[in-house]
């Protein structure tokens, strides 16, 4: 399990670096093109778009992983150790579940509930219909190289969507094992007010 979870680690964390330098150059040669050269590149502001979308989809179980996405955990500290515990479990299963329903929504059907789609049903029939985005195109040495045709197919783009989730519903499960052995205290670890507290203590005193 443990080795599992280093390369997810190492996978989440290459992407994003990737994602965020890819943004980042981007952005700056069409500030470049744009008002040194006045021209610039057509599908930029899409391909930037798709970028920040999987940063974003990335992000969020990168977010668990290291406990950064904020939460409210006023009322359930109240709570015994016990109950508190329970209800960080819950929490990490209801996010589990969320993911997975936005997976895969079939497996609600267990439950008696006619339900359909999810990441993978949409992929998959993106992946069929093979529609191109609307302004990111391929190179022209690769449309003359493979034959392919001229715009990017959405597929691509949207291959974050059941990559992401997976990860998410990966993530959720692992963090509720961990609450469950006492690896970590709950989901959730944003604490911003006291980390800030924490590191301006000294300053605080003077």
């Amino acid at each position: 399990m443990q080795r599992v979870d280093n390369w997810v680690t190492r996978f989440e964390e290459g992407v994003l670096a990737l994602l965020l330098a890819a943004m980042t150059i981007v952005s700056f040669t069409q500030v470049v093109a744009r008002y040194g050269f006045n021209s610039g590149w057509t599908g930029a502001l899409e391909f930037t778009r798709i970028l920040f979308a999987w940063l974003i989809l990335f992000g969020m179980s990168y977010g668990v992983k290291v406990g950064s996405h904020l939460g409210v955990d006023a009322a359930i500290r109240l709570f015994p150790k016990p109950v508190f515990r329970a209800a960080a479990v819950f929490g990490a299963v209801c996010g589990a579940v969320y993911a997975l329903t936005l997976l895969w929504s079939e497996w609600l059907h267990i439950f008696g509930l006619e339900t359909r789609g999810g990441a993978i049903d949409y992929w998959m029939k993106m992946y069929k219909i093979g529609i191109g985005l609307d302004d990111l195109r391929y190179p022209d040495p690769i449309i003359e190289a493979f034959g392919t045709q001229e715009r990017v197919q959405r597929w691509i783009a949207y291959l974050i969507l059941p990559v992401g989730l997976a990860l998410l519903l990966f993530r959720c499960i692992q963090a509720a094992w961990q609450i469950i052995t006492g690896q970590r205290e709950m989901m959730i670890a944003a604490h911003e007010a006291e980390d800030l507290v924490a590191e301006n203590k000294d300053v605080l005193k003077g």
